[in-house]
């Protein structure tokens, strides 16, 4: 049997070796056993190998674990392959220095190839594409990436569920959003979402319905009083209006007078309400222009909370 020696490791051995109190099975000589494997130090016999690392997952590059570090970023649901594809890079390697003319067109021929062989499958690519305008349209609307995060899973779910087919993907995509947002409750008006989505409302509005239907989304009925800040910065009031609005629409959610009722048209006269009462000057046209709803909508809200109100504040009509 040939010997090895044991101290000339490879590149990824350790060479920190613990004496054992065994001796070797077929010289009796002195075992030595590393990190890697227990071998023989006289006649270089592999006893065992593969062992178990019960150090820590995590590296440090400082001179204590204050600065732990991972290979690898972890996985994420807002990439078509979880986020273990192969990135790239263009004019500078891993040191920051710059690379070489005939480097980069390597790198460019690789980026090619590796772009051209990253989607498996038709499905992998529309999955890609979905997950993309998902991320787009989270951005543009400034929203948080828990929402987003929900939305690309929402996404893989409703292709799973071979919803996308005969559909538009952005149309998906744009619900996937609209439809988590409905979920936890957080006001998205569908008019703002369609002004960055890249369809029109009719195809929102459809596949939201497909999503919902198909998929049991377990969404919450859009409170009057949510909408109340976002319409009174587009209109500019005052803080006491702000407050007296919320008021209002809280009172008409908790009566039910705004059940089977367009939420935006309760906001919208909740906040007509308060601003006759703090005198500030707005038009019925002006707040239903606002709210996306109409005037007479607006003039119907505001005659049940009227009645409503103790005490029965009467306003005259602008």
């Amino acid at each position: 049997m040939a010997t090895r020696n044991i101290y000339e490791t490879a590149f990824d051995e350790d060479v920190q070796h613990k004496s054992s109190s065994s001796n070797c099975p077929e010289c009796s000589g002195h075992v030595a056993t590393n990190a890697v494997e227990t071998a023989c130090e006289d006649c270089g016999l592999v006893i065992d190998d593969q062992q178990i690392d019960h150090g820590p997952e995590w590296r440090s590059f400082e001179d204590d674990d204050s600065n732990r570090k991972r290979a690898g970023t972890p996985l994420t649901a807002r990439r078509h392959d979880r986020g273990l594809s192969t990135e790239i890079g263009c004019r500078t390697d891993g040191k920051g220095r710059v690379l070489s003319g005939s480097k980069r067109c390597q790198l460019a021929r690789l980026r090619r190839e590796q772009t051209q062989g990253r989607f498996q499958s038709k499905a992998e690519r529309n999955l890609a594409h979905g997950l993309g305008e998902v991320r787009r349209v989270t951005s543009a609307l400034e929203l948080g990436g828990s929402i987003r995060d929900q939305a690309c899973q929402l996404f893989r779910s409703a292709q799973r569920e071979d919803l996308l087919l005969g559909r538009s993907i952005e149309a998906i995509a744009a619900a996937s959003v609209y439809g988590v947002c409905r979920c936890h409750g957080q006001p998205l008006v569908r008019d703002d979402l369609v002004d960055v989505a890249r369809v029109d409302h009719s195809g929102v509005t459809n596949a939201y319905k497909t999503l919902n239907r198909e998929l049991g989304l377990p969404t919450q009925p859009v409170a009057p009083q949510s909408l109340i800040p976002k319409l009174a910065s587009e209109l500019d009031v005052d803080k006491r209006v702000r407050r007296r609005a919320r008021t209002l629409a809280e009172r008409a959610h908790e009566s039910m007078v705004a059940n089977g009722c367009q939420p935006s048209g309760v906001a919208a006269a909740c906040l007509y309400l308060a601003s006759r009462e703090h005198g500030q000057s707005l038009t019925q046209t002006q707040v239903a222009a606002a709210a996306g709803t109409t005037p007479a909508t607006l003039r119907a809200r505001r005659t049940e909370l009227t009645e409503l109100i103790d005490g029965g504040v009467r306003v005259a009509p602008a």
